[in-house]
């Protein structure tokens, strides 16, 4: 019987939920964090009763420290085992026609609300101690047209489990950072939603400009979704970073990913950049 403690954003659906039941199979006690009551009935129906739904919204302050204090009073001097950063929105579109206020959320929730998760379950980890695991996305090693806000925040989420990996080694407080490429879950069939209003509302002068490469990175994206591993793959990754006596820094997962990120690293940024356009 494992008697540890983790904390799971954006367990809703996708990643999260595989995640949350995945380390309830394993015998861990689970506060899987949802927005939405109903999501929480629904895991709590597919797990133990070691599992806990916790309303949990990552841009809301206030909701970070009541969920801090419910896992505190749960806890108490045993702390937390883990705490996994997933939740996470996908916006794209041209940049040169992207709303601010889509790119301001798409930070608001990737970035600085994981940075706000962490800094309030802190305490508990040091207690623990804990470990931190990140999810972040191949699109954080590679940039790609089109996707480039949720990029942006992935990019951003690789430099801060970074430094909070080295700024926390004192206190033996492992963090890592997950890097899947495509994964069957929701997220893709919002983003691809998320595009096709974004599409729908772009100006005639956007469309003249950018309207064929949006369709062809569409398809990509379309075909890429199909193509996705299942979420309880990555379950299985975060099980190992939060477990393993070495942990790694990063875990990079999915078809053809570490292929991409060398792809990105060693060929030349004018060679990479005609390689995609064509």
């Amino acid at each position: 019987m494992i008697d540890k403690t983790v904390v799971i954003t954006g367990a809703s659906t996708g990643i999260g939920a595989a995640c949350a039941l995945y380390l309830n199979r394993l015998g861990w006690r689970v506060f899987a964090g949802v927005r939405k009551p109903a999501d929480g009935e629904t895991l709590r129906q597919q797990a133990s009763a070691r599992l806990t739904p916790l309303l949990l919204d990552v841009t809301d302050a206030a909701a970070i420290a009541v969920a801090a204090n419910t896992v505190t009073a749960a806890v108490g001097e045993t702390g937390l085992a883990g705490l996994v950063n997933n939740a996470g929105i996908a916006r794209g579109g041209p940049l040169e026609f992207v709303p601010i206020a889509d790119l301001r959320q798409q930070l608001e929730v990737n970035v600085i609300g994981q940075l706000a998760v962490t800094q309030a379950f802190l305490p508990l980890l040091r207690r623990g101690p804990g470990r931190v695991v990140n999810m972040g996305s191949v699109s954080g090693r590679v940039a790609m047209p089109f996707i480039g806000p949720y990029a942006t925040s992935k990019f951003a989420l690789e430099a801060l489990t970074d430094s909070l990996r080295v700024e926390l080694r004192p206190w033996g407080i492992h963090v890592a950072i997950v890097e899947p490429g495509p994964i069957a879950t929701p997220i893709w069939q919002k983003s691809l939603a998320s595009a096709d209003e974004l599409t729908q509302a772009l100006p005639p002068a956007a469309h003249q400009l950018y309207g064929a490469a949006m369709a062809k990175a569409r398809e990509r994206l379309l075909a890429a979704s199909q193509a996705g591993i299942p979420p309880e793959a990555v379950a299985q990754v975060v099980a190992h970073a939060l477990t393993a006596p070495r942990p790694k820094t990063r875990y990079p997962i999915g078809r053809g990913v570490r292929l991409a990120i060398l792809f990105a690293r060693f060929i030349p940024d004018r060679l990479r950049d005609w390689l995609i356009v064509r």
